[in-house]
């Protein structure tokens, strides 16, 4: 579909005229339920200078810590608060994720429309029920649907984040950086850690980051008070909504964060040996459980996808410690493909070494994995194998990383030493008190893996 020449000069005209005013936004309206929203695209600089976090509200400034900027819980506060408490420790992770990463994307923050008099119960926005006779919102129609508009955001009305608050936090802190240089480290209740990060150690251009203060970051707006609702509805409401956020977003599994990062290199590679080795592909189906962090007593699975990756990274470190990005909480920098082949060829070659282990041969050979990492007084009790148990192989791939890559040992001599020894039921039994793993790997009071 096409918008003729003259339709567009209309259409750009009307939007130029309203939304040259600073106290007005182009918004689309949304419904879900009960709830009305307003969608929009705003600059990262916008966000920072307009939006507050939820304590600084007039209603909590006799209850209110300026330096951690959060509210200070209480018999009085318990029932005003609508968010969790800020974690300052997060900001400077949050700042380095925008400067060095030219693929971040925060997604849409919600945010609340507040005005003077919801706060105020002599307000004449208030009836003799003291229930509101207007929205906290004013939104203008341009269209016969009521879907497109402008909403007023003037001065008297104050924005704060109702979800999101953390992704504000990071943006006002890059904001801090690109106009002062540099921006303070803090613990989490906002004592400076004595670290700063500086724009001169970062070699950013400063065109670019004038570029990243115009960023359009997405903001869902709710009216604080809608008409019709006194102020403890309106603040049940707000409450509601934020838990129903949360509760409704659920967690990637560890396995799922494994199969979709495309950031970690041990995770890339980790998934590529999954589908490729031998080892790993059973007559039927992968021996490779993608989900779950530990396997079942009756799994036919050797491994998990996530004991992969941490077992890529305990052997590969050595090699790739910059893999890992300086500082926790960051997410690191996708590898070079060259050295994500080069990754690979190293750990496909202690997979081929492995595989050679007579414990592992059996399953070339057709035998069934289910008995292979049951302990001996299980039903149908098994062998206790170590290298049926992801634990087990962790640990003894941790110990193959050492001998390789800080010992110079070879992978064949290491090799040639642990055959005979599984051969002989090294790896075996390791719920026996004359085992090596026993006390090790086994909790002999307990009955279970370490």
């Amino acid at each position: 579909m096409t918008i003729k020449n003259q339709d567009k000069k209309t259409i750009a005209s009307l939007l130029d005229k309203h939304l040259n005013q600073q106290e007005q936004i182009l918004v689309q309206k949304t419904q879900m339920g009960t709830t009305q929203a307003y969608l929009a695209s705003v600059s990262l600089e916008w966000l920072a200078n307009r939006v507050n976090f939820a304590s600084e509200l007039p209603l909590f400034q006799h209850k209110y810590n300026p330096h951690t900027q959060n509210i200070i819980r209480d018999a009085q506060t318990i029932g005003e608060i609508q968010q969790r408490p800020l974690d300052w420790s997060r900001q400077g992770t949050i700042v380095e994720y925008l400067l060095t990463r030219k693929t971040h994307k925060f997604p849409t923050l919600l945010v609340v429309i507040h005005n003077d008099w919801v706060d105020n119960p002599h307000a004449s926005s208030w009836d003799n029920h003291q229930q509101a006779i207007k929205s906290t919102t004013e939104f203008i129609s341009l269209d016969n649907n009521d879907t497109i508009g402008i909403l007023d955001i003037s001065n008297n009305i104050s924005l704060f984040a109702l979800d999101g608050q953390h992704r504000l936090m990071g943006v006002k802190g890059l904001m801090t950086l690109i106009k002062t240089g540099s921006l303070h480290l803090y613990n989490k209740n906002k004592k400076p850690t004595g670290k700063l990060i500086t724009l001169d150690d970062l070699q950013i251009d400063s065109a670019y980051l004038h570029h990243l203060s115009q960023e359009k970051i997405g903001v869902e707006f709710i009216p604080a008070v809608i008409t019709g609702e006194t102020r403890e509805e309106a603040k049940e409401r707000i409450r509601s909504i934020f838990v129903h956020i949360n509760l409704s977003a659920k967690q990637l599994s560890k396995g799922q964060l494994a199969l979709l990062n495309e950031d970690n290199g041990f995770a890339i590679i980790a998934r590529k040996i999954a589908v490729s080795h031998p080892l790993l592909q059973g007559i039927e189906h992968t021996r490779v459980n993608w989900d779950n962090v530990t396997i079942g007593v009756n799994s036919e699975y050797l491994t998990t996808l996530w004991s992969l990756q941490d077992m890529s990274e305990k052997y590969l470190i050595h090699t790739f410690p910059h893999w890992q990005p300086a500082d926790k909480g960051l997410i690191p920098l996708r590898p070079h493909p060259t050295e994500l082949n080069q990754g690979l060829q190293l750990f496909t070659q202690l997979f081929d070494h492995l595989a050679s282990l007579p414990s592992y041969q059996r399953l070339a050979d057709g035998e069934e994995i289910v008995t292979r990492p049951r302990f001996s007084y299980e039903k149908k009790g098994g062998i206790g194998n170590i290298l049926f148990r992801p634990v087990g192989q962790v640990a003894v791939i941790q110990a193959l990383g050492i001998l390789v890559f800080k010992l110079g040992f070879s992978l064949e001599n290491i090799f040639n030493k642990l055959s005979p020894y599984d051969s002989h039921g090294g790896f075996s039994n390791i719920d026996k008190p004359q085992s090596l793993w026993y006390g090790v790997l086994y909790d002999g009071n307990k009955q279970r893996i370490l």
